[in-house]
């Protein structure tokens, strides 16, 4: 009887052992997929956007006047965040934080704008929350669309 308990323990723990792990991520990968399904959502909605060289794409609605915010900045901003599919996953807020306290999307798109303006940023996951998922609606490896009016700022 000890035997067959042996041998049946020895065959559990080898099937446990053959449990397959995730796909190893491939940030290149992910990288190109959030680059195509970003241009497809511009020409789908008609948006001018610009693409920044850490891969962000943004639109300035609204300029705004006097000096641009820097990552050293405190921010005052009005925002509205939603994914790819429409779905929001942050109703409109507003905040005030240092900017390097958000995530690297923020940091690189609103210093393109002044206070009073207005910027319309379409955020690479890598640049968002990456290959994880902060929860709120926000799934692993999404891109991020944020609508956000710059208030003010202080350095």
């Amino acid at each position: 009887m000890k035997k067959y308990f042996l041998l049946l323990s020895l065959v559990f723990i080898g099937f446990a052992s053959c449990k397959k792990s995730a796909p190893a991520f491939n940030a290149a990968q992910q990288a190109a997929t959030d680059d195509a399904a970003i241009q497809a959502y511009i020409a789908a909605n008609k948006i001018t956007a610009t693409k920044d060289p850490s891969g962000l794409y943004y639109s300035i609605i609204t300029p705004g006047t006097g000096a641009y915010p820097t990552v050293a900045s405190t921010v005052d901003v009005n925002y509205t965040g939603s994914l790819l599919n429409g779905s929001v996953f942050a109703p409109t807020s507003n905040i005030t934080n240092p900017l390097n306290s958000f995530i690297q999307g923020w940091q690189v798109g609103i210093p393109h704008i002044n206070a009073g303006g207005t910027i319309l940023l379409l955020i690479p996951s890598a640049l968002g929350y990456g290959n994880s998922s902060p929860g709120g609606g926000i799934p692993v490896n999404s891109v991020l669309i944020f609508k956000i009016n710059l208030l003010a700022f202080s350095n």
